[in-house]
């Protein structure tokens, strides 16, 4: 049976905000389909007929956080310059997460209570930092990062520091007369060039017992 046309692409899209919006402020167990559907002025039949059920409603949740974000990162077009797409992609992820608060949390939420494994994870997910990793590639084949360094290393340092920075901001626990909106680019940017002048410790070295 054909979807009602009541129960449309807008109507998908504001639940799915309004749910999570709730997850955010209280956690999943306040998440109930019948407030949702009040609140959102529409009918439980409605949301039971866009997600079938509060599991199909999360794992919505979860891949539209991870579209949204995955689409904003790939606005930022590669360059002759990958160590400044480096940058750049950094940038965007704050962007979004600035402009997304309630996604940017629950993309990055432990989702143990709905995903069981790995697998289960929408592809998005696992995958948003690809284009971080090909501009490093891109980086080292131009001579802008070293040859021996292991790309995924540089990229996941950069993605760790742009989650890090923006969770202080989406948390209200910024440090005290420093807004990390002003030192964001610069931050990036030191981390760039710390990787772009120099190499990962050599295996084999003596660990300091």
């Amino acid at each position: 049976m054909a979807r009602p046309k009541t129960h449309d692409e807008a109507l998908r899209l504001r639940l799915l905000h309004r749910a999570a919006a709730t997850v955010f402020d209280r956690g999943t167990t306040a998440l109930s389909l019948r407030q949702l559907a009040a609140d959102a002025k529409t009918s439980t039949t409605a949301v039971y007929s866009l997600f079938g059920s509060k599991a199909g409603l999360l794992n919505s949740l979860h891949q539209e956080a991870a579209h949204l974000f995955a689409q904003r990162l790939a606005t930022v077009r590669p360059t002759d310059d990958p160590a400044g797409d480096v940058i750049r992609i950094g940038l965007a992820y704050r962007e979004y997460a600035v402009a997304n608060p309630h996604l940017y949390a629950i993309l990055f939420a432990d989702r143990s209570a709905q995903c069981p494994s790995d697998s289960d994870r929408p592809r998005e997910v696992v995958e948003t930092y690809r284009p971080l990793v090909d501009a490093v590639r891109r980086g080292q084949l131009a001579r802008q990062f070293g040859p021996t360094s292991d790309p995924e290393v540089i990229a996941l340092s950069v993605w760790g520091m742009a989650h890090g920075l923006v969770s202080l901001v989406l948390s209200g626990n910024e440090p005290p007369e420093l807004a990390v909106a002003d030192c964001f680019e610069r931050s990036l940017r030191a981390l760039v060039t710390g990787w772009r002048d120099s190499e990962e410790p050599v295996a084999g070295l003596a660990q300091v017992t």
